[in-house]
């Protein structure tokens, strides 16, 4: 850490805290590098995942459902561990500890300003990996950056837009068309404008708001340490473009109020969370770095952020359920969606929306509604809420058969004892899927369940990964679609709307189409939605889902009928548009370049992923699998 910081007093011959017995460290946390002695914590990972054999966005495959990352130290490797401990010395320049807030504590007791990280902070590097785990022995040697391309492409740019990898010799991104070394600005419009902006909270007495917007800075502290060839996707830069860009139109803070931060307490993550999984997160703080699953990081500052971002998300929902607030945007990280009752996984901690769900409840609401349009499966969130018949939650995303991130979300999967029929599951089975799918959805599925539910209040998982130029969704939603989504949803529970996001990884995708959405709750949102064709592949999901989905709702009967009967006709017969969309269903869905190539990738993908392909393909089966891995 930076030399700034008051660093931890040990004890000659003392062995510090996290060694075997006396592990600071949760078992939910794969490995990391305590900042208290610097040393490299590397349990053996008894559930670690292999290989995957799931596509789409994130590192971590379908398996990543049954990894809840148990790790034990084993004898051989705690004692050589000990040894190599006791003879290190405690260096100046350690963070000291966490403070009861969750963040990070300096020589004078304030928290670390935001986007000041110190330059040590952000170079220290592992050592420990998750080759480290399997191959305590040294038996191979670590090579989990090791990309076979590297050899053919000694020199490369990532875009800064959507964080894609690029031969030198372009000056455009291949992915997003962004100009190379290219940002977006604005931020610090945005920043200097927060004093100006009313606040609201549970305590304060104001008057009635339409909208509330809700933010906060140390959110941006979470990011990986881990210096990696290639950057994160889920990255502090993305709540930076949104918020530029909703004070370029004008937006914040004229049209909108800024909720007070709060972090959540404890007792309102037991709501939805397992003490472990909670002590896990919390735990992070007295870490430089540690990883939950491959691709879902932690810092010293990560706990802070997540929590601060299910205060917000509580707040804004008790604030809509009591008519304080018409409506809220959540503008939070680390997502949510992903984490489940006792697992963090796909770059979320803690489930905002059923943090969100719960306090709606607790505030009066007898019925929530949550529809998650992120392009991945909410699993977290269903998991949380399967059995309850209180909560309905509707998701749209991308499945490809259970071939896509993280693998579950299936038309059949519809609830569990009381919660049958409250889980509602659409399936896109291929990449390119646009307005018109998403929209059709919407007016055939989504509405007439959410009028026959009438929720109290309507929370969308607004996750932009299905957005145009996406480098994981790799559809074609556009900021007008995402408006339209809005504006009909605005009408299931009289205008009571919390959107809080998840996902979304193109920072001109996510900034455009979050501020569309925001516009539809200030008021300003065109709602122009015109009558348009769904695509084959979007029909065939639409039918599947109808005919599981109506014998719980029979609201829907009529149309899976006449959609039945007319189906010939009814999608477009665009053949250009079917051109476009059959190579985004075969192109898209591999997530970034460089996670084709993680340790010993290329050789399993050369044996056994074509091998795989040909079998399926020549099935007949016509299934929309795809040879790349996340």
């Amino acid at each position: 850490m930076a030399s700034d910081m008051k660093p931890r007093s040990v004890q000659k011959g003392e062995i510090p805290s996290h060694v075997v017995e006396n592990c600071g460290v949760s078992d939910n946390a794969c490995h990391g590098k305590c900042q208290s002695c610097d040393s490299d914590v590397k349990p053996f990972c008894a559930e670690v995942n292999g290989i995957s054999s799931s596509i789409g966005s994130h590192a971590d495959g379908k398996a990543s459902k049954e990894n809840r990352g148990a790790c034990s130290f084993t004898s051989d490797r705690a004692d050589a561990l000990v040894e190599d401990i006791k003879g290190s010395v405690a260096r100046s320049g350690h963070a000291e500890s966490a403070d009861p807030d969750g963040c990070l504590t300096a020589k004078n007791g304030s928290s670390m300003a935001v986007d000041d990280l110190p330059q040590e902070f952000e170079i220290e590097q592992a050592g420990a990996t998750l080759q480290d785990l399997f191959f305590a022995n040294d038996e191979e040697e670590d090579d989990s950056d090791w990309d076979p391309t590297s050899s053919l492409v000694l020199n490369r740019w990532f875009c800064l837009n959507c964080t894609m990898p690029n031969v030198d010799d372009i000056t455009h991104c291949l992915n997003c068309h962004e100009l190379k070394g290219s940002a977006l600005g604005g931020y610090d419009a945005f920043k200097t404008q927060i004093a100006q902006a009313a606040l609201v909270s549970p305590d304060t007495e104001l008057p009635p708001v339409s909208t509330a917007i809700g933010f906060d800075e140390r959110m941006l502290l979470h990011s990986e340490v881990e210096v990696k060839p290639n950057p994160h996707p889920e990255r502090p830069d993305r709540l930076r473009a949104i918020a530029a860009s909703l004070a370029a139109a004008g937006i914040f803070p004229s049209k909108c109020a800024l909720v007070a931060p709060r972090e959540i307490t404890k007792e309102e993550l037991l709501m939805v969370h397992t003490t472990d999984h909670i002590e896990s997160i919390e735990q992070t703080k007295n870490m430089l770095y540690s990883y939950f699953t491959s691709d879902t990081y932690a810092n010293g500052h990560s706990a802070c952020a997540a929590k601060l971002a299910a205060g917000l998300c509580a707040d804004l929902a008790s604030l809509i359920v009591s008519g304080r607030v018409h409506n809220g945007f959540a503008m939070v990280r680390p997502p949510g969606h992903h984490a489940g009752v006792k697992q963090a996984m796909g770059f979320c901690l803690h489930n905002n929306a059923a943090v969100a769900a719960l306090a709606a409840k607790r505030a009066g609401a007898k019925k929530v509604l949550i529809v998650d349009w992120d392009v991945h499966h909410g699993n977290g969130t269903q998991e949380i809420f399967d059995g309850d018949s209180s909560v309905l939650y509707i998701s749209l995303h991308r499945h490809e058969y259970g071939n896509f991130y993280p693998g579950t979300g299936a038309a059949h999967e519809v609830g569990i004892l009381d919660g049958q029929g409250f889980s509602v599951n659409i399936p896109w089975s291929c990449g390119g899927v646009g307005d018109n799918d998403y929209i059709f959805a919407f007016r055939t599925i989504v509405l007439p369940i959410a009028a026959e539910f009438a929720p109290d209040i309507t929370i969308i998982s607004a996750g932009f990964d299905a957005a145009r130029g996406d480098p994981l969704g790799c559809c074609d939603v556009t900021p007008m679609g995402y408006s339209i989504m809005t504006s009909m949803l605005t009408a299931c529970s009289e205008g009571r709307l919390l959107v809080i996001l998840e996902g979304g990884y193109n920072l001109r995708s996510i900034s455009s189409s979050a501020t569309e959405v925001v516009k539809v709750l200030v008021g300003d949102g065109s709602g122009f939605c015109s009558e348009s064709a769904p695509s084959k592949e979007g029909l065939k999901t639409v039918l599947q889902v109808l005919k599981v989905q109506q014998q719980f709702w029979p609201v829907l009967g009529p149309t899976y009928a006449s959609l039945q009967a007319q189906q010939g006709s009814v999608f477009s017969k665009s053949t250009s548009k079917g051109n476009e969309l059959k190579k985004r269903k075969y192109s898209g869905g591999s997530g970034p370049f460089w996670w084709k190539f993680g340790s010993k990738r290329l050789l399993y993908n050369v044996l056994y992923e074509s091998r795989r392909l040909r079998k399926i393909m020549g099935s007949g089966e016509g299934r929309a699998i795809d040879l790349a891995e996340p």
